[in-house]
């Protein structure tokens, strides 16, 4: 007869825990990439190259690099199409629906307290070189 042994339950995530998986997660919504894509498809479902073209900047290695992170986390979904010339179109999963009105909402604050950040830039760069 064998005892087996009592499992402990594994703690409750917790980011601020190095061992923590949810940093990884918070990473890959938070990478820069992944805010302006997830941003992007929150609009509307994107081909890949239009999405290219609206996240201006991004590389196409990149922006591979993010949909496919994304979609293995169960953000995005890819649907390819059996067509010639090949389609894939990219849009968001109900979960990805969720996180996309997170990081949205941050950036829409980015973008109504920039003025603020500069002042405040000002204000410390001034303060160090006094």
């Amino acid at each position: 007869m064998t005892v087996s042994a009592k499992q402990v339950p594994a703690p409750p995530p917790n980011v601020h825990r190095t061992d923590c998986p949810s940093r990884g997660v918070l990473e890959h919504v938070t990478s820069r990439w992944a805010v302006l894509v997830l941003a992007a498809l929150r609009e509307r479902p994107y081909r890949f190259s239009e999405l290219r073209r609206h996240v201006e900047g991004v590389s196409e290695k990149m922006l591979a690099q993010t949909l496919q992170t994304l979609e293995r986390d169960g953000f995005v979904h890819r649907d390819a199409k059996p067509v010639i010339p090949p389609r894939v179109d990219y849009s968001l999963t109900p979960l990805g629906a969720e996180v996309a009105e997170q990081v949205y909402a941050l950036t829409r604050w980015v973008e109504r307290r920039l003025d603020d950040v500069f002042t405040a830039r000002e204000s410390y760069d001034e303060a160090r070189t006094s």
